[in-house]
């Protein structure tokens, strides 16, 4: 999220009520994120509500943030879990990490921030690009 949307949601006063929300990821026998919903702040009423909700789901639940990609949360927070977790991402209990998609054969898992990165670099000037991975390069969008 961009800087001026949460300057919006604190004018609208709706900014805390965001913030304050917990997350939490729902794993099939896989380690693959099958729901994503939100809840109660770990610790409030002295209660572990990663074991609660995976308790009364029968599945394993694991708390993730929001506002967390690449291991750094946006707004200065605590990152969960290095991204949050979606649909069809893994849970990488080693790196204690949720995992998108791979979207290539070809892209390599960054240990540092748990993405997937092209092999190329994505060009920088200013130009749209698509991966293109049979030629394994970006190509240029035109309209």
């Amino acid at each position: 999220m961009d800087l001026k949307f949460h300057q919006l949601l604190r004018e609208l006063g709706i900014y805390n009520l965001i913030n304050i929300m917990a997350h939490y990821a729902f794993l099939d026998k896989n380690n693959i994120v099958t729901e994503v919903i939100v809840g109660k702040n770990e610790g409030e009423e002295n209660i572990n509500w990663e074991q609660h909700y995976g308790n009364f789901r029968g599945q394993i639940c694991k708390r993730t943030s929001y506002n967390t990609y690449g291991g750094v949360h946006q707004l200065g927070g605590t990152p969960f879990r290095k991204n949050y977790a979606g649909i069809g991402y893994t849970y990488d209990l080693q790196r204690d990490a949720f995992i998108p998609k791979k979207p290539y054969n070809s892209w390599i898992l960054n240990e540092t921030t748990c993405n997937w990165e092209a092999p190329v670099a994505y060009p920088t000037d200013g130009q749209i690009y698509s991966w293109n991975e049979k030629n394994q390069n970006w190509t240029l969008q035109t309209i």
